[in-house]
């Protein structure tokens, strides 16, 4: 009687915490918890910090003004695609009176390993550490004190650089960085946001930095800890990891036994049957 009497109260206790579990509400799922509305605006109001060219990246350079003859002398080649070839497409006459023939894209320069690119003209110049303003800026400035050309409109894009995001997102991959300025959340919605079960607290950004790679550990759900991070702004080749939380780790385990698992709950229904079963006796 005695031994019935301790398997019905751990019967009960059971039952109780299975319960206590399945009615729980869900924490770090939200982000900036506790933030005050200062707090997100110190986010939305972050300084602006540009991604820089470095080595190995690949740069468009365009150079257009009203002679097309002087622009071509500052311009890669163009490609067009073997549709338009065949079509006799010859290119638009607003990019013919630039100096450019319509193309699907320019072919780019790649910067040195010294950080360096050799431009038409110009010659060898140093452009890692600038941004992409700054270095049209420098050329359009090196163009017109040289007496080339009056009046040259620079045009600087990014050709290969980006970004890659993995883990528990709704999209992992690897996406182009088209802006100037991207922060750690826009790269996340770029991916769709975490999954339920990604880990909000314990988001990693892998950075190479010289020829070691760092690993920055990002708290979304604290504002402040956010907006402070290295990482807050990404720069080009970094990689978002974003690990799973406890319970999708407990999901993976060897024989899958628990509380997420349909299995789980079947099995703890059949020890409840059981024991009611047993208390009629």
């Amino acid at each position: 009687m005695k031994i019935k009497s301790i398997f019905k109260s751990a019967v009960c206790i059971l039952a109780l915490a299975c319960l206590a579990v399945g009615c729980s509400t869900p924490k770090n799922v939200a982000y900036f918890q506790g933030s005050q509305d200062e707090q997100l605006l110190e986010i939305a109001s972050a300084a602006n910090r540009e991604i820089k060219i470095e080595p190995h990246d690949k740069i468009s350079i365009t150079v257009t003004c009203k002679d097309p003859t002087l622009a071509k002398m500052f311009n890669m080649n163009v490609y067009t695609n073997s549709t338009q070839q065949r079509s006799g497409y010859n290119g638009s006459s607003e990019f013919r009176d630039y100096g450019l023939a319509y193309s699907d894209g320019i072919d780019g320069f790649t910067v040195s390993p010294d950080g360096t690119i050799d431009y038409p003209v110009l010659g060898k110049i140093k452009v890692a550490g600038m941004t992409r303003s700054e270095l049209a800026a420098f050329i359009k400035g090196e163009i017109m004190g040289r007496g080339l050309i009056k009046d040259p409109i620079v045009t600087v894009e990014y050709l290969n650089i980006g970004f890659s995001v993995l883990g528990e997102v709704m999209s992992p991959g690897r996406y182009d960085l088209n802006a100037d300025v991207i922060t750690l959340l826009e790269g996340i919605s770029l991916a769709r946001d975490l999954t339920i079960q990604g880990n909000r607290k314990n988001v990693k950004v892998l950075r190479k930095e010289g020829d070691k790679v760092h690993t920055y550990i990002v708290d979304l759900t604290d504002a402040k800890a956010l907006t402070n991070s290295p990482a807050y702004f990404l720069k080009q080749g970094d990689v978002i990891y974003v690990e799973p939380n406890d319970v999708r780790k407990r999901q993976t385990t060897a024989n899958g036994n628990n509380i997420t698992n349909v299995s789980f709950w079947l099995s703890v229904a059949s020890l409840l049957t059981s024991a009611a079963i047993l208390f009629k006796k």
